[in-house]
């Protein structure tokens, strides 16, 4: 099962972070020093996967900006010997052809951005990133997914996932746990946010998925569920009933940059991260701190 495609629901409004989202798209908020819809590209890359389909909204035209040539920059960059600078970006820039944006017209939910990417994706197996959820890891997240999908059957559906506490779990999409094989399993189950009491474990469906092509099918069809949006989680339990799918407790360092607590989280973590900038940092929370 080889995955080419990958798919970035960018359309949010991104209010949990408002106002610093109100003109600014929240997937270009910037973690240290690169935006987040950077971070999840350079990741996808990573994985192998080699055309990106980035599903966007209104206001949201500097994504696409992002990913093209700057000539005014080169140049100006060129004229004044910034080097370094100019091979940064020659690094984040895609080949030509590689990137693809489509258009959800309204609000409808993470399952219905999915559903919007169907043309462009076409009938074969897919992943889904979503750009406010960053992993820290080296290998990546999906890396290790595709890894895992390598020793599965052709119609396998694999979700990354992650413990949550058990008192939270009624504002997640929970999957429920069969038959394991290390830090994969067979998922028995998939709820989107139950009661309190009621969820099957405290393993929570993150930020990255790997699809089959029939899930837009079901897609189609899916009526509203929570939030009164159409859920992906929701088409995935329709898929279940004549696809296996797998959970994916993957390695590394999750980071829900879509909060404020989250997003000031991840700025600390990637710094600290990065050995040029982590003296300085860990000087600069000290004095802060008083210690």
């Amino acid at each position: 099962m080889k995955i080419r495609k990958a798919v970035f629901p960018v359309a949010g409004l991104g209010t949990r972070v408002l106002p610093a989202t109100k003109a600014m798209p929240k997937e270009m908020l910037t973690i240290v020093d690169k935006p987040l819809i950077q971070y999840v590209y350079d990741e996808a890359r990573e994985a192998g996967i080699e055309h990106f389909i980035f599903v966007t909204g209104r206001n949201k035209s500097v994504i696409e900006d992002h990913f093209d040539r700057m000539y005014e920059l080169d140049a100006t960059l060129s004229q004044r010997g910034k080097k370094a600078e100019q091979e940064i970006l020659a690094q984040n820039q895609p080949e030509a052809g590689a990137v693809s944006f489509t258009r959800q017209q309204a609000p409808l939910g993470l399952g219905h951005a999915v559903w919007c990417a169907r043309d462009i994706v076409g009938n074969e197996p897919f992943a889904v990133v979503l750009p406010d959820e960053l992993v820290l890891n080296t290998p990546g997240c999906l890396k290790q997914m595709i890894e895992m999908a390598s020793s599965l059957g052709e119609k396998s559906n694999l979700v990354a996932v992650e413990a949550v506490p058990d008192h939270l779990t009624h504002q997640y999409g929970i999957c429920g746990v069969g038959k394991r094989n290390g830090k994969m399993f067979e998922v028995d189950g998939m709820v989107e946010k139950p009661a309190k009491g009621t969820a099957p474990s405290n393993l929570s469906i993150t930020g990255r998925y790997i699809l089959q092509p029939e899930i837009f099918k079901i897609l189609e069809t899916q009526e509203r569920g929570a939030g009164g949006e159409i859920q992906l989680t929701d088409a995935m339990i329709g898929l279940a009933k004549s696809q296996k799918f797998y959970g994916v407790e993957f390695e590394g360092e999750r980071h829900d940059c879509g909060s404020k607590p989250g997003f000031l989280r991840a700025n600390i973590a990637y710094g600290l991260k990065r050995p040029e900038l982590r003296e300085g940092l860990i000087a600069e929370m000290k004095k802060y701190l008083g210690q």
